[in-house]
């Protein structure tokens, strides 16, 4: 008994317990940022052309693997909120999101520099966008390769332009300190 009681204060004196608050707390605004910026843009984010600007977000692994959850639960939430094709996107869509997740935190193991982590961050979501056509040539018989081209591009450019902002926001909030 007395170990538990030291065990508890010892958690109390270390903040462990409000920084797994801090972090749930953290990654509930990154997925309600997710949902909102993704419904200011409703229309590009579910096209053969989608610019869906709220996948920025996806940068923050980079800087804290621990975001993963909260991208993931904006891009399920999104998709149940906002897609026409709500069984095809959760499947598909949030796959996507977890696979791309997934390789970049395992990729950034080995990449020390955020830029880096970024640009290649950003190479796995263009090229995992396959699975966003196959969703699409599925659900809409769009041809393959040309909706894998469309979606691809669309994803590039907004993680693209997603670099330097994150960056920025990065240097005045440090995202790897706040989960």
């Amino acid at each position: 008994m007395e170990k538990s009681a030291q065990s508890a204060n010892t958690n109390a004196t270390t903040g462990r317990g409000h920084s797994n608050v801090q972090g749930i707390v953290v990654n509930g605004i990154v997925a309600a940022l997710y949902i909102a910026v993704s419904a200011l843009i409703q229309p590009f984010g579910f096209t053969q052309v989608q610019f869906r600007v709220s996948e920025m977000f996806n940068h923050l692994v980079v800087f804290n693997r621990k975001y993963i959850y909260g991208i993931v639960l904006g891009v399920f939430l999104t998709n149940l909120f906002f897609s026409p094709m709500k069984a095809y996107d959760l499947i598909f869509g949030v796959g996507q999101s977890v696979i791309a997740l997934v390789i970049t935190i395992l990729c950034s193991r080995f990449i020390n520099r955020i830029w880096a982590r970024m640009i290649v961050n950003t190479l796995v979501f263009t090229v995992t966008m396959f699975f966003i056509a196959l969703e699409l040539h599925l659900a809409f018989d769009l041809p393959f390769l040309f909706t894998w081209l469309t979606t691809a591009v669309g994803e590039f450019v907004v993680m693209a332009v997603g670099m330097p902002v994150m960056y920025v926001l990065n240097k005045r909030i440090h995202f790897e300190k706040m989960v």
